[in-house]
């Protein structure tokens, strides 16, 4: 069993950056690839990255072109989205969720655990 807390959410302008954590409880956090995902209101849950078990691959959505980047720190249990260039499209509420065998997924029903969600909401 895994817990995720997401945390680092809030208000920011556009053009800003932030970045969220995730972070596990259970000591096989770093067995599991990893991904984030985001939900706007009044539209469906979509990929945003995704990172390999190891931290040495990762996947994003096209959409991103570049802006976010997402890491990971087994040794702490803690799973990063550093958000830059942020617009007011990116104002969603932000999931963190670990999958017990699938790496690289974009698929939501890939993923076993999640976190309750951190709500960025990015100002013009």
């Amino acid at each position: 069993q895994v817990q995720l807390v997401e945390s680092g959410g809030g208000l920011v302008q556009a053009g800003g950056s932030l970045r969220l954590s995730c972070a596990a409880s259970g000591r096989t956090f770093s067995t599991y690839p990893m991904g984030w995902f985001r939900q706007a209101p009044g539209k469906e849950r979509e990929f945003v990255a995704a990172i390999s078990w190891s931290g040495g691959y990762t996947y994003y959505a096209d959409f991103l072109k570049g802006r976010f980047t997402i890491s990971r720190d087994n040794a702490k249990n803690t799973v990063y989205l550093q958000m830059n260039s942020l617009k007011p499209e990116d104002t969603a509420v932000y999931y963190c969720a670990a999958s017990v065998s699938h790496s690289g997924s974009r698929l939501m029903g890939e993923y076993d655990y999640w976190g309750q969600g951190t709500q960025v909401t990015v100002s013009s």
